[in-house]
């Protein structure tokens, strides 16, 4: 008889292709650049593009770690599920702790930030905090909606987005390569604005500022692995999934950046901050207030394919909490819906906290940015919960690996990537004195401090009734016998 608990069975429907698609999707290249271009080029200028560089440089050396511990187990809850293994139930329970925080908040900030395009598509140009609430709470209720129905329809979706996404980045960026350069390539290592002259091109403080907003575009390529156990042979698939998406991802964004850069009619402007958006400036004075409407329609498919990249990874790290007793209510959280194998209330719990964030969001104008700057650093904190079990286990002598193994580089590059995560966690945590209160300064340490005690209450609550690791391993190697 088999050992397998169908209880805790998902159904393996997501390929090779599909993985990739998932990741590309949950900091899609519209999603991506347009969340930091304005904010990247201020700091540095037209320098800043050398950043994308820098952080695809380092973030490949995560990718490749993460390839290996996804390769070796291949499990739903991906970061939570690695580092428990590498370092024991508490510290692999903080670590799923902050990256399910990271993805919730993050597919909130996504919803909101569609929300202004979807308002100007109706027609409404300047819409208000409630309207971008209203508008983000549609959102919430289509991609829930679109995530219940089953893993084809999401699949569908992501395809169709990669496709829209690819052409608008790239088709766009070759016209205005080929048609409306307004700037000489000097401009990537001049700069232009207050403070930004010759040699500007160095790890100076605004440099580094850029790279802190350059490292969120770069994040999501390690969610194949929250959907590990609706892969099919996911030791196999998934880390190439990791490492292509990453790739991929950096191309089209640089790629689209450069062309945009350019092709900007007024740089000086764009640098001193007299345009609040560059991207939809650029596009405008190059093709004619005619593609605003169909650059808007771009943008929310964009948005709502990250929006639902993140609420499947956000929804699937509840379920692995609870499949594991490791939250309270989890025969709750953990049921599977009859015929899809869905975690229908896993889902449904991510609505209602993305719900009650716009309501916040809503209260205060404030409360956005500090979700905004906790989602850049929160996905570095959670990175180095594994990177650090990782590199241990491999000083220690006591590394297994997996299909995927870098062999004898593995702790090299393990090393190496710790070092940068712990850099860019820094680096986007460091309370540089950027925004209109002094206190939106210290978020990200706010954030981690406020959910770190909530965090050790529930932990506390929880601790002794954690299913073993084994027992998880057991049902995921029978599934994955019964799907070979």
């Amino acid at each position: 008889m088999s050992t397998l608990n169908p209880d805790h069975v998902l159904k393996r429907e997501f390929s090779l292709w599909s993985s990739f698609a998932f990741a590309f999707a949950f900091i899609s290249p519209i999603v991506a650049l347009y969340g930091i271009f304005a904010l990247a080029i201020g700091a540095a200028g037209g320098t800043f593009w050398f950043g994308f560089f820098v952080v695809f440089a380092g973030q490949l050396l995560l990718a490749f770690v993460f390839a290996q511990l996804v390769s070796r187990w291949p499990l739903e809850g991906s970061i939570y599920q690695w580092s428990r293994r590498l370092m024991g139930n508490g510290f692999g329970w903080f670590a799923g702790w902050a990256y399910a925080w990271t993805l919730v908040i993050a597919m909130a900030t996504v919803a909101l930030g569609a929300a202004g395009f979807l308002a100007n598509i109706v027609g409404i140009e300047a819409p208000t905090g409630t309207q971008k609430a209203w508008f983000a709470f549609v959102i919430l209720l289509a991609g829930t909606a679109l995530n219940l129905v089953g893993r084809k329809a999401l699949k569908l979706f992501m395809t169709a987005s990669i496709v829209a996404e690819v052409i608008g980045s790239i088709g766009l960026g070759t016209w205005l390569l080929l048609f409306h350069r307004n700037q000489p390539l000097s401009v990537l290592t001049d700069g232009v604005g207050d403070g930004l002259g010759n040699g500007y091109f160095a790890l100076s403080g605004p440099f580094l500022v850029a790279v802190a907003f350059i490292g969120f575009t770069f994040v999501g390529f390690e969610s194949a692995g929250a959907i590990a156990e609706e892969v099919h042979e996911p030791r196999r698939n998934l880390p190439r999934a990791v490492i292509f998406s990453l790739s991929f991802i950096a191309i089209v964004v640089a790629y689209s950046s450069l062309a945009i850069i350019l092709a900007i009619p007024d740089l000086q402007a764009v640098t001193s901050a007299q345009v609040a958006d560059p991207v939809y400036f650029t596009l405008t004075e190059a093709f004619g207030s005619g593609i605003a409407r169909p650059v808007e329609i771009l943008f929310v498919i964009g948005f709502l394919a990250s929006f639902l990249a993140l609420q499947t990874s956000g929804s699937r790290m509840i379920w692995a909490f609870a499949r594991d007793n490791a939250l309270p209510a989890p025969r709750m959280l953990a049921r599977l819906s009859a015929g899809q194998k869905q975690p229908v209330n896993a889902i449904l719990v991510t609505t209602v906290i993305g719900a009650a964030l716009f309501l916040l969001s809503n209260l205060s104008p404030d409360v956005y940015l500090l979700m905004v700057n906790f989602t850049a650093g929160g996905f570095f904190l959670a990175f180095l919960f594994p990177l650090i079990g990782a590199l241990v286990v491999q000083v220690r002598g006591r590394w297994t690996p997996g299909p995927y193994s870098l062999g004898r580089w593995s702790l090299p590059v393990t090393a190496v990537a710790v070092v940068w995560a712990l850099f860019e966690f820094l680096n986007i945590s460091w309370p540089r004195a950027v925004n209109t209160s002094r206190y939106l300064d210290w978020s990200v340490w706010i954030a981690v401090v406020a959910l770190g005690v909530v965090g050790a209450a529930i932990f506390w609550s929880v601790r002794g009734a954690i299913v073993s690791a084994s027992v998880i391993e057991a049902e995921e190697a029978a599934d994955e016998a019964v799907d070979a």
